[in-house]
């Protein structure tokens, strides 16, 4: 590493940045950052403008000696760069909307990171992050890519499985937010040692084991949430429903929330539709919080991360990216959840498949726990339903081809008709034209 540190964020209009930010100031001592530039594109520039002048009074107050910049030219910023953090939404949050709601109108799930949202997202994403890490291996090669941008897990199944650039790393905090839950509910003291055995997919997760002290204490855990005296963790974009008890025991496994999509699709269908009815859906929610923060965010008076950011669903963001990349500076060789390839670590899965598993994080990046060899054969069937899906969409995005597509949706356990996919195919691919433009060509056969 350079004496100085650079970090680049792209993205840095985002709402989140505050979140990142102060992440970095907690951690200064450790993680000395010399230079922070906030990368955004023309469409971006007010959110952009209004987060340089917080991030500004933020550092002020913290009195730490980070030099900010903005700009809306990427590879300027790019030069030197240690550390590149993303964190971009192609087509902000309208084409989340659309995302939402146009799988809606034909009867199934809209969310942003699975199903047909998750697919059209993945679209939209995957390209400008080949474009990304085409500047890094020109202009910084040396630099760690650390990936925030959802859906994370089809993201880094792409970049490893198209690309020859190996210093990437997908970030989440929903693993984050599953450790502060079982933190809290074993009133673990700060001194405790917390390990936690977590494996499967991106927003497909379980924990198999948890450690204190090298004591499991797994069993506690898993009684207090199957009787439903323990809540799991939730996060603010998924509603908040307990699996049943009887899924619980017969797994012997704790599913993260996004399961909800999987274990309880009916339910969460239903709770969608109903709000889709009244003209609601996640993104329109999120809209209006994001816009409550920009107008905290203007006050010149405000120099911290305000708690209503919590609200947007970006939780333990700071925690999963900033431990990420201070761990590879420092080399801590600490534990953390992640997302990169497992190389053949997994026994019983294909051995180019990128995870998101427990891993040991120090300066040569991430290596899967050795706690973990073998994923549970009970959830086998579904992580590589999931997979499949993702490496097809992965392959749509590259290949802009309306057949390439269909196949991808197809797979989705969330997709029942294939006629159905057809129709979703075709309106997203219109509605999103502007954001996709390597399917120039197929949606010109559409019209």
């Amino acid at each position: 590493m350079s004496k100085k540190l650079k970090v680049v964020t792209i993205g840095g209009g985002s709402s989140y940045t505050p979140e990142l930010l102060e992440g970095f100031i907690k951690r200064y001592d450790e993680l000395p950052i010399s230079e922070l530039w906030l990368v955004d594109v023309e469409a971006g520039k007010e959110k952009q403008d209004i987060i340089f002048d917080l991030c500004l009074r933020m550092i002020e107050r913290a009195g730490v000696p980070i030099a900010l910049y903005k700009t809306l030219n990427r590879r300027e910023a790019l030069v030197d760069a240690d550390f590149v953090t993303t964190q971009l939404r192609v087509g902000q949050l309208k084409a989340r909307e659309l995302d939402e709601r146009i799988p809606l109108s034909y009867g199934y799930l809209g969310q942003e990171t699975n199903g047909a949202g998750g697919l059209f997202k993945g679209l939209r994403t995957i390209p400008v992050i080949f474009d990304i890490i085409n500047d890094v291996k020109e202009i910084c090669p040396d630099a760690w890519v650390i990936n925030f941008t959802n859906p994370a897990g089809m993201v880094t199944e792409a970049v490893y499985r198209h690309t020859d650039f190996k210093k990437f790393i997908g970030v989440c905090n929903i693993p984050v937010g599953m450790k502060m839950f079982i933190k809290d509910v074993l009133k673990l003291a700060p001194t405790d040692e917390l390990n936690i055995d977590l494996f499967g997919l991106n927003h497909m997760v379980f924990i198999k084991d948890v450690i204190v002290n090298g004591i499991s204490r797994f069993d506690e855990l898993l009684d207090g949430v199957a009787s439903g005296t323990l809540t799991a963790g939730s996060v603010k974009n998924i509603f908040d429903l307990p699996f049943s008890e009887g899924l619980i025991r017969s797994l012997r496994l704790l599913p993260c929330s996004y399961l909800l999509y999987y274990f309880k699709q009916k339910e969460m269908l239903a709770i969608e539709m109903g709000e889709f009815y009244k003209g609601g859906a996640r993104a329109t929610v999120v809209q209006k919080v994001e816009k409550q923060l920009f107008e905290l965010y203007k006050d010149p008076a405000l120099n911290v991360k305000p708690k209503e950011l919590e609200l947007r669903g970006g939780a333990y963001y700071s925690d999963a990216a900033c431990e990420v990349i201070s761990d590879i500076y420092n080399d801590k060789q600490s534990e953390h959840y992640v997302n990169v390839p497992h190389h053949g670590h997994v026994d019983n899965i294909p051995a180019d498949w990128a995870v998101e598993m427990t891993c040991t994080i120090g300066r040569d990046g991430a290596t899967p726990s050795s706690r973990i060899t073998h994923f549970d054969e009970k959830v086998l069937g579904l992580i590589y339903t999931i997979k499949g899906f993702e490496v097809a969409a992965s392959e749509a995005a590259l290949s802009g081809n309306f057949n390439d597509v269909l196949l991808a949706l197809n797979l989705s356990p969330l997709i029942h008709s294939d006629k159905d996919a057809e129709k979703i195919a075709r309106d997203m691919l219109l509605a999103h034209e502007a954001n996709l433009p390597n399917f120039a060509q197929a949606i010109a056969a559409l019209k």
